[in-house]
């Protein structure tokens, strides 16, 4: 057994220097990328005004990352497989800190959103890359379910950290900053790695990358993606949306086709056996289709109906982020205490519980102290539900598998966030046309009030996914 092979599989009892040095790093990553999801969009008014950007053409500063980053999810979780995980993990970062220098280097609307598409792409490798390091390097039980608590919550502060910092960057130096701020985290990141990661371990049998798999099925996730981000923009009727859908469908059906068929497939069918696998990706469906439209929301009742600045809303996040912290740790706890499968009804009563706690709070003449109790009982659930369907993805998979199993989890998230945010959007805005100052006001809170039901209401149908997984001792410490 080489060195590397020895550090993967260390006791379970406890995490020695270099592995815990090495999940330190792992959590940084994933605080780089959930910081990246909220840093832009304080930015946004600035960034338009600066580069000229039309009021149609703006969102593309977001929808460009979210597109090209849900496309290439299980490309990039195969990629980790077959390349190495390491490898692929410093490949993301170069691409994040390259991309970031010229978003911040842009001087038109074109470049920003072409940068912004290269972040989404190093996005797509940096994740799986990420969450398959840590289930190879920590065993598979408490060790890793301490490991990926840690990770985690790293994730959940970065959600804050990303609002107060987009603002205090973009006022204090300008936009501009909001980039650059990447390619410093993004080079210790990468030069720390090669001190705390281990070498990817020498694979004994030569795989094929099934480049035909990965052409269709990254085709047809982006264009899926694609439609579900611009139907709420343009309509769902507009031609574009019909015509992405339809080819959404037709790469997809190719690609199911072809890993039928081949040898060496891209995404193994066998791996829709692990019982585990198949209830971790609904939930992160699931999840991301209720708890992750939530930021969405609250967003637009700390702005448009409680008149908070960008550097506010920022702070006023910081409860939430601070509840799914603590949430992420309990989560850990409570699957060493009792099954994944309990674990996860905990954390989505507590979630559904304080979504609709957040309902009293919404109205159009409440405070931000009345929402509070919601937002940490939810942030709390979601904490739990987040640790747990992570440890439930990566149940019974062999680290050789790690990380396409990390992308297909990761893309169901993608998709989940995406047709969540369609949906409720859509039915929360049906009343708000034609409004207008105080009346607008009350009708976006009565959207959100509405949304924030329906988000509960879709907590409570993710408890079927979660009955559907093996029941299990509990595990020892």
């Amino acid at each position: 057994m080489n060195t590397a092979e020895r550090i993967e599989v260390g006791p379970a009892s406890g995490i020695n220097a270099q592995r815990g040095a090495a999940l330190a790093l792992l959590a940084f990553a994933q605080l780089i990328y959930s910081l990246d999801i909220n840093i832009v969009f304080v930015a946004l008014p600035e960034i338009g005004t600066g580069l000229g950007f039309s009021g149609q053409t703006l969102q593309w500063v977001v929808s460009a990352y979210m597109v090209l980053c849900g496309g290439f999810l299980l490309f990039g979780g195969r990629a980790a497989d077959l390349i190495g995980q390491r490898r692929m993990f410093i490949f993301a970062l170069w691409l994040y800190a390259l991309s970031s220098l010229a978003g911040g280097f842009a001087t038109s609307p074109g470049i920003i959103v072409a940068a912004r598409a290269v972040q989404g792409v190093g996005a797509a490798f940096l994740f799986p890359a990420t969450l398959s390091l840590v289930n190879r390097l920590f065993a598979e039980g408490p060790e890793r379910n301490r490991a990926l608590a840690v990770w985690g919550g790293a994730g959940a502060s970065g959600l804050s950290i990303g609002a107060l910092a987009g603002g205090f960057l973009t006022a204090t130096w300008g936009w501009p900053a909001i980039f650059y701020v990447n390619v410093v985290l993004a080079g210790i990141a990468i030069l720390t790695t090669f001190f705390v990661i281990p070498s990817d371990p020498k694979r004994q049998q030569r795989r094929n990358f099934d480049l035909p798999g990965a052409l269709t099925v990254t085709a047809g996730a982006t264009l899926l993606v694609f439609a579900l981000i611009e139907g709420p923009e343009i309509g769902w009727g507009a031609s574009m949306v019909i015509a992405a859908l339809v080819l959404s469908g037709v790469f997809l059906i190719v690609f199911a086709v072809i890993e039928a068929h081949s040898a060496d497939p891209l995404m193994p069918l066998r791996l829709f056996g692990n019982r585990s696998l198949v209830a971790g990706m609904t939930i992160t469906f699931l999840y991301m289709g209720t708890f992750g439209a939530l930021p969405y929301f609250l967003t637009v009742l700390f702005q448009n109906v409680q008149g908070l600045n960008a550097l506010q809303t920022g702070w006023a996040f910081l409860i939430p982020s601070i509840a799914i912290v603590v949430g992420t740790q309990a989560g850990e706890r409570l699957a060493r205490r009792a099954s994944i499968r309990t674990t996860l009804i905990i954390g989505m009563m507590l979630g559904a519980v304080g979504t609709v706690l957040l309902v009293p709070g919404a109205n159009a003449d409440s405070i931000y102290l009345a929402i509070v109790p919601g937002l940490i009982v939810s942030g709390i659930g979601q904490g739990i539900v987040w640790t747990g369907m992570w440890i439930a993805a990566a149940s019974g998979v062999h680290h050789d598998e790690q990380g396409v199993a990390s992308g297909m989890a990761s893309t169901t998230l993608s998709v989940g966030n995406s047709i969540g945010l369609a949906i409720l959007i859509a039915i929360s805005n049906r009343h708000v046309g034609g409004s207008e100052g105080d009346s607008l006001r009350a009708a976006v809170a009565d959207g959100i009030q509405l949304a924030f039901w329906l988000a509960a209401a879709g907590i409570l149908v993710s408890l079927v996914a979660a009955f559907a997984l093996p029941i299990k001792a509990k595990e020892s410490i």
